[in-house]
């Protein structure tokens, strides 16, 4: 693989944004088929192949796959080769600018990094396109709110990929706990117990492949040479997740879908008025930013959620992730015998028993004494065809998942991380005394130590991150006592790849 130094890599960034194309059909050739929906996926080295998949399924509702977007030539040159294997054809370009400027395409979907998600979004529905943008819907809590503007003003369809909002087993279980059948909720649990090891270190910047745009894959990222380079993803992809230029960490790579998932059960539709974290990369050290162990606790009126981040084993040298326990019956046992366990999941605690959400498409209800009671389960996935079905009714009611719902859970993660990032370092001993009169953040907090030390890791010589706690006005979206906190929920965005403050 040939590679570049950095006058080269600078030079080509800034002169190599010219589109690729892949395809010899003219746009004249796909025009007039009025019924059918054109769509292009723009990013596909991860999640955005199972976007192609799921749209080429919906074939028979009129659905038809006509462009795709990468900045990799290498993922996109392999993209259109696979539609080409199959006797169809579809257009390739490495700018989604040129994506954008083609009348014929009604729908994008959206599987870059998460940097991009906001600003590519907005770029679409200005441009007329229907959007599918995976989770989280942004890299801040301000630009996410710009996407909800921006889809209510152009009356645009922007369904997010929380594709548990798809899911009746969990809609049917939601509405059964939230009707009271097991009182009132106490706590709202997401838990993200997700095997993460070390990406390595490096000894400074690392060059970047020829075959990768740079300057399109940082967009409104700073234009700054990686600081990673995993033997299995390169200096580019994936491990951007770790790194608060690009990504979030786990709490908004996997997280967000417990983090929406529990909200959903809260029933709550603004942001927490209080919130604070606690946590660490802890374990190892490598080139990576993000916690790699953290808890967030939003403090929403009714119960807190509660969310856990774990990315170290249930102890040091195990294959196995931990799990949380029933208080009462440890692992919890259905009535067919097998063990339900909750790694990443959702656990609500209510008054008269537990619910635990395991999956995207289950639900379990328990008593106090950890007997199943009732239980959901649901197999189809059906968020692709719903955001099409909204499509065509034109109506952002019909979303399962709607823009809105993906910023309000997308920034719970934001907020959480915010607080953090504002954080100071104490010893375990500090960090349990601060949360003192917190019981429910006190017993979360000692059983992640536990977790740790299981792991060899000694709080008394590896210090904690602790977050400020941080109030926010949910309306207004801002922190009332953090101006440092205010400056993190958006970011300085590069020209020309500006979120605009006027959508």
């Amino acid at each position: 693989m040939k590679q570049i130094n950095r006058r080269s890599f600078l030079k080509s960034s800034l002169l190599g944004a010219a589109t690729v194309s892949f395809s010899a059909r003219s746009w004249s050739q796909v025009q007039g088929a009025s019924e059918t929906i054109r769509v292009a996926t723009v990013g596909f080295g991860g999640r955005g192949g199972d976007h192609i998949k799921g749209m080429l399924a919906l074939k028979e509702k009129r659905v038809k796959m006509v462009a795709l977007c990468d900045v990799d030539q290498k993922v996109l040159g392999n993209g259109v080769e696979s539609f080409n294997k199959r006797g169809e054809v579809v257009d390739g370009y490495v700018d989604i600018r040129r994506v954008l400027d083609r009348k014929d395409i009604d729908a994008i979907t959206v599987a870059t990094p998460n940097h991009w998600h906001s600003l590519a979004t907005i770029w679409a529905v200005q441009a007329g396109k229907d959007v599918y943008v995976e989770k989280p819907v942004s890299h801040n809590v301000w630009e996410g709110r710009q996407m909800v503007l921006a889809a209510r003003k152009y009356n645009k369809i922007v369904q997010t990929g929380t594709q548990s909002r798809s899911s009746n087993a969990i809609k049917e279980a939601v509405e059964w706990v939230r009707a009271g059948n097991l009182g009132r909720i106490l706590i709202a649990r997401g838990l993200c117990y997700k095997p993460r090891g070390s990406i390595g270190k490096t000894e400074g910047a690392q060059a970047v492949p020829d075959h990768i745009n740079y300057d399109l894959w940082c967009g409104p990222a700073p234009l700054e040479l990686p600081r990673r380079n995993n033997p299995r993803f390169g200096p580019i992809h994936y491990d951007w997740h770790w790194f608060w230029a690009y990504g979030c960490g786990d709490l908004g790579n996997q997280g967000i879908h417990e983090m929406d998932r529990a909200r959903w059960f809260l029933g709550e539709s603004e942001l927490s008025p209080r919130v604070f974290s606690v946590g660490g990369r802890l374990g190892y050290e490598d080139d990576a930013e993000t916690p790699n162990t953290q808890f967030v606790f939003h403090d929403y009126a009714k119960a807190p959620l509660i969310f856990e981040v774990r990315g170290l084993p249930e102890k040091y040298g195990s294959r196995n992730m931990d799990s949380f326990r029933h208080p009462v019956a440890g692992v919890w046992k259905g009535n067919d015998g097998k063990e339900t366990r909750a790694s990443v999941a959702v656990v609500i605690h209510c008054e008269g028993g537990y619910v635990i959400n395991p999956s995207y498409s289950s639900v379990i209800a328990f008593d106090k004494d950890g007997k199943e009671i009732k239980s959901w389960k649901d197999s189809a996935d059906r968020h692709y065809e719903n955001f099409i079905h909204a499509c065509r009714t034109r109506k952002h009611t019909d979303l399962n998942a709607d823009i809105l719902e993906g910023h309000l859970s997308s920034a719970l993660c934001h907020t959480g991380n915010v607080s953090y990032r504002l954080g100071i370092k104490r010893s375990g001993g500090e960090a349990r005394e601060r949360l003192q009169a917190n019981s429910a953040a006190l017993e979360t907090f000692d059983r992640m130590v536990e977790h740790l030390a299981a792991n060899g890791v000694d709080l008394d010589q590896t210090k904690l991150t602790f977050g400020d706690f941080l109030t926010m006005d949910p309306k207004a979206e801002r922190f009332t006592n953090s101006r440092e906190g205010d400056a993190l929920l958006t970011r300085h965005y590069r020209r020309p790849y500006v979120v605009p403050e006027k959508v």
